[in-house]
């Protein structure tokens, strides 16, 4: 499938032809999409992807918001309702809820999407985007530069159940300490010192965890 298109990653456009076994999609579709290097690529203004990540852009959605949604939209949604286990129509259980870069690409969606559901939201960002975060809904905001934001305190002095964490360089021993009972780090960016934390918690038997998360393109995700 061929997708006029001006970017790498995410890619939103028009269809202009279809592979031989492509029924879901014609000529002419506007469309946003995830490409993936085993399966898609681009070259200039066209993209080719696979049509299992591909789903139809609504009409009041223009071609530059699409193409902004997936990566970071997918891995926000994956982390609120599947790792942090937030049901998304407020059913659930309570959540004192921490988002770290809260005002980058997957934090402004992570608090979006988390206070739709039963939660507590407390986000760190920086001093010029404080209002920002607010506006988007968070019910706590700390400046990551000031003493309290370094060590993640929720001014409410409220432990966090989940901590989307969405910064670098952030060390376990800070997020300890701030965690309840069962809390958990979601680590959006993990590299290798979150794998070592994580098996090395597993196999003492904390109740408190570090959750290396790795986003999986998923259809349901994308048109849902």
């Amino acid at each position: 499938m061929f997708i006029s298109s001006c970017a790498a990653t995410d890619v939103a456009g028009e269809v202009i032809k279809v592979g031989p076994r492509v029924t879901n999609y014609k000529t002419g579709d506007k469309v946003v999409a995830m490409l993936n290097h085993p399966t898609g690529g681009g070259l200039a203004e066209y993209a080719v992807a696979k049509d299992n990540l591909i789903v139809l852009r609504p009409p009041e959605v223009s071609a530059a918001e699409g193409e902004s949604l997936p990566v970071a939209g997918l891995a926000a949604l994956q982390a609120v309702t599947e790792s942090a286990g937030v049901k998304l129509d407020g059913t659930g259980r309570h959540v004192n809820l921490l988002i770290t870069a809260a005002s980058g690409g997957v934090g402004q969606y992570a608090v979006q999407l988390a206070k739709l559901g039963n939660t507590h939201v407390t986000a760190t960002c920086g001093a010029h985007n404080l209002d920002l975060v607010k506006s988007l809904g968070a019910d706590e905001v700390l400046d990551y530069k000031t003493p309290d934001g370094v060590a993640l305190n929720c001014p409410s002095g409220s432990k966090s159940d989940v901590v989307i964490h969405c910064a670098m360089d952030i060390p376990w021993s800070t997020f300890e300490p701030n965690l309840s009972t069962n809390g958990k780090v979601i680590d959006m960016t993990p590299g290798p010192r979150a794998f070592l934390v994580y098996a090395l918690e597993k196999l003492t038997f904390s109740k408190k965890q570090l959750v290396p998360m790795l986003m999986i393109p998923k259809k349901e995700n994308l048109s849902g």
